[in-house]
């Protein structure tokens, strides 16, 4: 391959890592022409972006990208596809589902800032919540105190009424 080829791919791959915020690498041998496919229109379908990558291309466009990415340049070995989001918890659900215990399988990603290396990472991926699953639990959290003082003084307005009126009668 030549460098001018070399060249755009490492900027490419680091276009996809400014667009999206979340990034999961996964080991992509063994998939049949039918098995790729089915996995390339599931991400699709997710808002999921996967790209087939060269390991030493992907591990120059992450020496350029700013952050630390040292843990994850031993995963960069094998067949690798990287699956792109927004949505840090979307790939590790769609890898589990997918997977069933064969590839693609995991092996490292980068989610909400953090680092994650290993296979057995994927369920712990998979229960991250997402920024609007954070804030709809919240503003339910807020809401629930407002409605119970609304409905204590709605309910309340009646019994110190009540007894309001029980005492002018006592009288």
């Amino acid at each position: 391959m030549r460098k001018e080829d070399k060249s755009t791919l490492v900027n490419e791959l680091l276009s996809n890592l400014n667009e999206y915020s979340h990034f999961y690498v996964t080991e992509a041998g063994g998939l049949n022409a039918e098995a790729s496919s089915n996995l390339r229109r599931a991400c699709f379908g997710k808002e999921v972006k996967m790209v087939m990558v060269k390991n030493t291309i992907f591990k120059k466009a992450l020496e350029q990208y700013e952050g630390d990415f040292e843990e994850l340049y031993p995963t960069l070995k094998g067949t690798t596809a990287v699956l792109f989001a927004n949505t840090g918890n979307v790939p590790a659900k769609l890898i589990k589902d997918f997977s069933k215990g064969e590839n693609p399988a995991l092996k490292s990603a980068y989610v909400e800032e953090s680092l994650y290396v290993g296979a057995d990472q994927l369920e712990a991926l998979c229960s991250i919540k997402s920024k609007d699953e954070l804030l709809g639990d919240v503003i339910g959290l807020l809401q629930s105190p407002m409605k119970n003082v609304v409905s204590a003084l709605q309910s309340g307005g009646s019994t110190i009424h009540g007894l309001l009126q029980t005492l002018a009668e006592k009288e």
